[in-house]
């Protein structure tokens, strides 16, 4: 049984939209410590996430090691790409997915977060999304590279911009990365590498600037494949995560678990003195230079 240390300790983590991603794991991670979890859903799956809640879909994910079920505190409807109101398109307020949903910008966010529970202590970045990922960068068009940029990078400064003032003195921020920031991974596309590669230099600069302006630390945790709804959209996770099994040092498959224990790990005081970093929980994958599985060492 996980000791109840951040009890007392609000978290935000922004990116839930299921029981399947690291925000998931992560969430949980930091409940069974004892902490608050607020919830960030991506507004036009808000119904989806609290029905299914509510229905008990989630319960098998939600059990802790005492048995017991996992609550959020509260959700907020929210789409990271706007920073405030008026940068909301007529049309995107006309949407019925958007329709009857008030205050969903970063901005408005933070004030709700602020009114209802003043100030927090963690920060959690677990969004990304590229609308042309499954093209070549070759084929990649200026639209949707920005929006790559827009939703998987610049949404981190954004969040961290806004929420730092509400950020408990000593607090602590995280966001997830992947190896295709520093490495060419093949079909993982439409700008998604430049974004996870801009998200990685900010990390270190908003460490900075974060550290010297509000005291909290600021890290990364560079995951490996994981099969979730979202990476199941790319169209090639299963081909990954068997690439990764057979070259990685450890072979076996990663678990959400392995990643939210590293980044409650990162986010909790323990990390006291840890900041600026972009830490690699995929295997040891970060750390090879060849691919064993290639032809080239089947030759006898």
């Amino acid at each position: 049984m996980e000791k109840k240390d951040l009890q007392g300790k609000k978290a935000f983590i922004a990116g839930i939209g299921d029981d399947q991603g690291f925000g998931w794991a992560i969430a949980k991670s930091l409940a069974e410590r004892g902490a608050t979890i607020l919830i960030g859903t991506w507004a036009p799956v808000l119904k989806i996430f609290t029905t299914s809640w509510e229905n008990g879909k989630f319960d098998e994910s939600r059990k802790l090691s005492d048995g017991s079920l996992w609550k959020y505190e509260k959700v907020y409807a929210m789409d990271a790409i706007y920073d405030f109101k008026e940068d909301v398109p007529e049309e995107v307020l006309e949407n019925k997915r958007y329709k009857g949903l008030k205050g969903f910008t970063i901005s408005e966010i933070k004030e709700q977060v602020e009114k209802d529970y003043g100030t927090i202590d963690f920060l959690v970045h677990s969004l990304a999304n590229a609308p042309e990922v499954t093209k070549p960068l070759l084929e990649t068009s200026r639209k949707g590279y920005l929006a790559a940029m827009s939703s998987s990078s610049y949404s981190f400064v954004s969040l961290l911009s806004h929420f730092g003032p509400i950020l408990n003195k000593g607090g602590s921020v995280l966001c997830l990365s992947y190896i295709a920031s520093t490495k060419v991974v093949p079909k993982y596309g439409g700008g998604m590498s430049s974004a996870k590669a801009a998200l990685e230099s900010d990390v270190r600069t908003l460490a900075f600037e974060a550290g010297r302006k509000w005291n909290v630390r600021v890290n990364c945790v560079s995951a490996g494949p994981l099969r979730s709804r979202a990476a199941r959209a790319i169209g090639m996770i299963d081909d990954m995560i068997a690439y990764f099994k057979e070259n990685a040092p450890l072979q076996k498959e990663l678990e959400a678990e392995e990643v939210a224990k590293a980044s409650s790990f990162l986010l909790s005081d323990e990390a006291s003195a840890i900041t600026g970093m972009v830490l690699f929980v995929d295997n040891g994958m970060h750390a090879m230079g060849v691919a064993l599985d290639s032809p080239a060492f089947q030759k006898s």
